[in-house]
């Protein structure tokens, strides 16, 4: 398995030479649909006192992580299932309000100072998510964009993979790309696992990078972008008989009105790629047609033969 040479966002150089940045970041949203993050403003002590506080609550008894009751579908307590045996989560959904993320603490008997460090992570995480978005419409030469992401939600799940000698191999994660358009992974620090598909179709390797994150272009970013950027499929693999935790955050979609592009980005020569959807039906729509990886974009392609069938799960 090759290691993954791919593209780093320095989040600095945005205010040192803009331009430069913005043409490596969509060249890295175009060619790769990820991208390593460095200099994003988040202190590394407070990234680690997180991963502490993700690991107390994914040790707790499974009846107090059962609590974790869904807001959409899959955004609560998942549990080992038979596609992902390994694996389970908790999550958060609407990482942004505070009174959100006291229900999430609430449901897992959190501490004042388990409180604190999820609050001021969540913070700073979503205004990192934010700004990344932000520059990435501005890459396309998009003004104003702040509004274009205005009461998007945002959620973020915390991972556990229990790897054993025995599963040295094995599918920790199955082949997915994200229902979003971008999440923001603190990926252990320690156990790698992360690959991600090239442009060439292979899986390559995404080692461990601490005091950064990994950025990840999910399928709304393909759709808003028109097509222009890219969605990466990504698996993880247990590499070694270890626990791996890792965090993800990410910017989904409007709660209100539908996913579409801008239309500065629809022209006569680039028309409109997809039909607008809501989040909340293209979510649905994956789940009940259990299409992971992307497939289901087709059912809503302009061009694509299953737009009636979309419709009608829609209405």
């Amino acid at each position: 398995m090759a290691m993954c040479n791919m593209p780093v966002i320095d989040l600095q150089e945005s205010a040192d030479k803009p331009h430069e940045m913005k043409k490596k970041l969509r060249e890295a949203c175009e060619e790769w649909g990820c991208f390593r993050v460095t200099n994003h403003g988040v202190a590394s002590s407070l990234m680690v006192e997180m991963k502490k506080v993700v690991r107390s609550l994914l040790d707790l008894p499974l009846d107090i992580k059962m609590r974790n009751t869904d807001v959409i579908a899959g955004s609560g307590y998942m549990p080992p299932s038979a596609a992902n045996p390994l694996y389970e989560g908790l999550g958060l959904y609407d990482m942004a309000s505070s009174e959100a993320i006291q229900t999430f603490c609430s449901q897992l008997d959190a501490s004042p100072y388990q409180r604190k460090v999820i609050e001021t992570y969540g913070k700073e995480v979503h205004e990192v998510l934010m700004g990344i978005a932000e520059k990435m419409g501005e890459s396309l030469g998009l003004e104003g964009v702040e509004e274009y992401f205005k009461g998007w939600a945002c959620q973020f799940r915390i991972n556990k993979y229990s790897f054993t000698p025995q599963t040295v191999g094995s599918s920790g994660v199955q082949i997915h790309t994200d229902c979003a358009f971008l999440t923001i992974l603190q990926d252990d620090e320690h156990v790698g696992g992360l690959q991600v598909m090239n442009k060439f179709g292979s899986f390559v390797d995404v080692p461990p990078c601490p005091g950064s994150f990994f950025a990840i272009l999910g399928d709304i970013a393909h759709v808003w972008s028109n097509g222009r950027f890219g969605y990466v499929k990504h698996r993880v693999e247990c590499k070694e008989a270890s626990v791996r935790v890792s965090i993800a955050s990410f910017l989904l979609g409007p709660k209100e009105g539908e996913v579409r592009a801008p239309q500065e980005l629809v022209d006569p020569n680039r028309p409109p790629l997809f039909l607008p959807f809501a989040y909340q039906h293209y979510k649905k729509l994956r789940l009940s047609n259990n299409m992971r990886a992307g497939e289901a974009l087709a059912l809503l392609h302009t061009h694509s033969d299953a737009n009636e069938l979309a419709r009608s799960e829609q209405n």
